[in-house]
Formats: structure tokens, C-alpha cells, sequence
């Protein structure tokens, strides 16, 4: 019994003891007399848990509570039974470290990468050499340079061609946009480059109809006109999937638009659209470009005329207005048209071409009043009309100017033209029916219709061996 006893009192204290823990707060260190006490002396046992807290007496009053102060880390009780002691030192399980345990393959993987960054590194350096060797002809060709224009230094030969590398995507698609003239009595003198965007057509909006694209008064008949003394090339900013169905509309049998020209064709500097003249594969003494965007004109500012836009008037004029200006350029032939089209930049250049041509028409009828004058006067005065008035003479017999009489020749073959589209309409329908279906059978309908397209091989051809094959088969 006396042996049941001691072995059943320690764990009823130790319970005892854990749940006192579990329900007081922390308590500070104790004092001084608690850390002399030695390890030997047995810890006093806590009250029973059914005994009742002793109550204050009335005689003496309670103490204020007092703030808990701050415990240490390693003064917190813990209900571990054996915390770990933070003295003993970590010791080494004596396993290898994987620095030194790499496989062959391994390190043969890492060589072969540090070999390739090193080639990478030796190449770079020297493509960085090689780019600045001297110039040769065919890329200052190919540039649109001369050697006084492209940069002579090392440095500066490299920098063009790491420019050129990282330029790709900011140039034109094709080094030439247009392909290479016609022979002389095939190909017009001038080239006239006209732009689409609130120049030949705009937008308009209206309740009725919603959004539409309105054409601008008269567009038809400057197209038609001005093709007899121009090779006229629409170069617009829009893709060719917007624009190419409003070209088909003013151009309707492909008479006067020789070619056309989309965003593709355009350049791209400082985030804005260029349309950059030195790709053209045209002498630009001979271009004449329209635009009513001062940006799309900033690289060659000197063959450009920069018109208003049209805001949908249906009275506007505007563009027919430039008629007279652009036939004089192309009945005259100036060697050079960039310092005429410099001398009107910033003018309204219908109103002062239309001052000029007045003056020149005035120096005419005065010139031929003093040749007649000569021959008339010793006529009249045989009846006694020397004192006749000579601005009375009629100027009906007066030979027209050169400019009048080509424009004159340019109007009979308009009115051909316009009457020749007239009387053969059905047969021009029929033959643009024809090439549209043309067009459509030449699109692939399945993929290897397009692998054999891109070999080169004709739809027909394709169709005549799948002919045959089924007749063997059949057979």
C-alpha cells in the first residue's frame, strides 16, 4: 500500500501542476532566494484543485494591478517536458553535399553551355567588326545612299548597319514599290502619287443611313482626266482589305489608276506613318505627290502638295480646282517639277495659278494685237478708220496659246474615252465578271491546293491530273 502511495502521488502533482500552467498567466522570475536554491530541494507542492482561494480581509485593501512586464524569450514556460537545450550545438548527419556529386553528364552539360556562351560572345564580337567594313555599291544601292551621304567613321558604319538590323520592321515591305517604267512612248513623263483619306473620299454619318463613305464632287472626272498626262499611283495609309473596295468603285474597269499602293508601302519613324518617296523606284524631279497630312509628306516635303480636307461638302470644288495647275506641270515639262511645287508651298494654289494664268493670257492677246495691229493699220487707213478704237478690235480670229490648245486636245480625247466606256458597258461588265471569277477559281479551297500553289503549279493543271487519276481508278 505504501509503494501504491508514492508511485500514485508524484503523477497527481504532476497533473496538478500542468494544469495550473494551462490556466494562470506566466509568472516573473522569481527572486534571488529562488536561484540559491540548489537542484536537490523537491519543488512545494501546489494547493489541492478543490480547495477555495483564500479571501482578502476586510482589514487590509487590495493592491492595484500591476502591468505584466515583458518576459525574456528564453524565460517563457514551455509544456514540454525536456525542451531542447539551445546551448547544444547543431552536429553533422555527415552526408555529402551535392557540389561535388554531379554525374558526367552533368558536367559535360555544363561545359557545353559555358563553350556556347563563349562562341556566342566571339561571333558578336566579330559581326561588331565586320559591320563596320567600308561600303560597298550595291548596298549604298540598296540604301538609296551616296558615299558623301552614308557615314565614313568605323562607328558610324556600324551603328547604320546595327540600325538597319533593328529596323526591319519599320521600312516598307519591298525595297521598290512600283516596278520599273514603261519604255518611252508607253510611259507618262510625271507620275502623280494621290492619297484616299479625306482627299478623293470621307466619312459621313447621318440618322438614315448610318456611317457611309461619300465621294468627293467631281473625283470621277479628275481621275479620267488627269490619267492622260499622269501615271497615277493611289498611295494610301489604309490596308488593302478597307481600301481596295472603294478603288474598286472610282476605278471601275482599271483605266486610271495604274498603281496602287497600301499601308504596307508606308514607313514608320519616330511612331508615325511615312510615306517615304526614295522606295518609289521613280526620278523624284518627275513626282508629284497630293496629301492632305503634312506628316505623310515630311521626308520629301518638296514634291508634295498639301491640300485641305474635304469635310463632306457636296459643293466643294477643291479637287477640281487642280486641274488646270497639274496639266500645265505635265503640257510644259519641267525638267525639275520640285522648285515650282516649292514655290507655291503654303499658297492656294488655284488662285495663284489662276493670277498667272490671266497675266499670261493678257501678254498673249497684247502681243497678237501688236502683230495685227502692224498689218491693219496701213488696211484701215486706206478707208479712213486709222481713228478707230483698238480696244474695239475683235480677238475672234486670235490663235489660241499652246496651253489652251493642248488642253483643248486633252478634252476631244476625254469625251472619246467616256464614249467608247458608254456604247461597250455590257462587254466591259462580261470580261470584269470573267477575271473576278478567274480570281476566284485561283484561290486554293484545301491545304495541299496550297502547297501545290506555292510550287507554282496552276489550278488547272491540278484539276486535270485529279481528272485523270479518277478515270484510272475507274478504269
Amino acid at each position: 500500500m505504501f509503494a501504491v502511495l508514492t508511485r500514485t502521488v508524484p503523477r497527481r502533482v504532476l497533473v496538478q501542476s500542468v494544469r495550473c500552467m494551462a490556466n494562470k498567466p506566466p509568472t516573473p522570475p522569481s527572486s534571488s532566494s529562488s536561484l540559491k536554491q540548489g537542484p536537490s530541494s523537491p519543488p512545494s507542492p501546489p494547493p489541492p484543485a478543490d480547495s477555495e482561494p483564500p479571501k482578502p480581509s476586510a482589514s487590509t485593501a487590495p493592491e492595484p494591478p500591476t502591468e505584466p512586464t515583458p518576459l525574456p524569450s528564453g524565460s517563457v514556460p514551455s509544456l514540454d517536458f525536456a525542451p531542447p537545450d539551445p546551448t547544444e550545438q547543431q552536429q553533422r548527419t555527415g552526408a555529402r553535399s551535392s557540389k561535388g556529386s554531379l554525374s558526367s553528364a552533368e558536367r559535360r552539360r555544363r561545359n557545353m553551355g559555358r563553350l556556347t556562351l563563349a562562341l556566342l560572345a566571339v561571333a558578336f564580337g566579330v559581326n561588331t567588326v565586320y559591320m563596320g567594313r567600308e561600303w560597298d555599291d550595291e548596298e549604298l544601292k540598296a540604301k538609296k545612299m551616296t558615299r558623301e551621304e552614308a557615314p565614313s567613321t568605323w562607328w558610324g558604319r556600324t551603328k547604320e548597319r546595327f540600325t538597319d538590323l533593328f529596323d526591319y520592321f519599320n521600312k516598307p515591305a519591298w525595297p521598290e514599290l512600283l516596278p520599273p517604267p514603261y519604255p518611252p512612248p508607253h510611259q507618262k513623263p510625271y507620275t502623280l502619287l494621290i492619297s484616299i483619306d479625306d482627299l478623293l473620299v470621307t466619312s459621313t454619318w447621318d440618322r438614315q443611313h448610318g456611317w457611309r463613305t461619300a465621294k468627293r464632287p467631281g473625283v470621277d472626272y479628275f481621275l479620267a482626266y488627269i490619267s492622260q498626262f499622269y501615271e497615277v499611283v493611289v498611295f494610301t495609309t489604309q490596308n488593302y482589305y478597307t481600301a481596295g473596295p472603294i478603288l474598286d468603285k472610282l476605278d471601275r474597269y482599271n483605266f486610271y489608276i495604274t498603281h496602287r499602293l497600301f499601308r504596307e508601302a508606308t514607313r514608320s519613324m519616330g511612331g508615325k506613318i511615312v510615306k517615304d518617296l526614295s522606295y518609289l523606284n521613280r526620278d523624284l524631279s518627275k513626282v508629284v505627290m497630293l496629301d492632305t497630312d503634312p506628316e505623310h509628306v515630311s521626308t520629301h516635303p518638296e514634291n508634295a502638295v498639301v491640300l485641305p480636307k474635304w469635310k463632306g461638302d457636296p459643293k466643294d470644288n477643291g479637287l477640281i480646282a487642280m486641274i488646270p495647275f497639274l496639266e500645265s506641270i505635265a503640257i510644259y515639262r519641267p525638267p525639275d517639277v520640285r522648285p515650282i511645287l516649292t514655290a507655291y508651298h503654303g499658297k492656294n494654289i488655284p488662285l495663284e495659278y489662276a493670277k498667272k494664268e490671266a497675266e499670261a493670257k493678257a501678254r498673249h492677246i497684247e502681243e497678237w494685237k501688236n502683230k495685227k495691229g502692224v498689218s491693219s493699220r496701213s488696211f484701215s487707213s486706206l478707208f479712213g478708220l486709222s481713228g478707230a478704237n483698238p480696244a474695239a478690235t475683235p480677238t475672234a480670229g486670235m490663235p489660241p496659246t499652246y496651253l489652251e490648245q493642248k488642253r483643248r486636245e486633252a478634252q476631244m480625247q476625254y469625251q472619246e474615252e467616256q464614249k467608247y466606256i458608254a456604247e461597250h458597258r455590257e462587254e466591259l461588265e462580261k470580261l470584269l465578271a470573267q477575271e473576278q471569277q478567274a480570281m476566284v477559281g485561283e484561290v486554293p479551297g484545301t491545304l495541299w491546293e496550297a502547297f501545290e500553289h506555292l510550287k507554282g503549279k496552276p489550278k488547272k493543271e491540278e484539276e486535270g491530273e485529279g481528272k485523270g487519276k479518277e478515270v484510272a481508278r475507274t478504269s
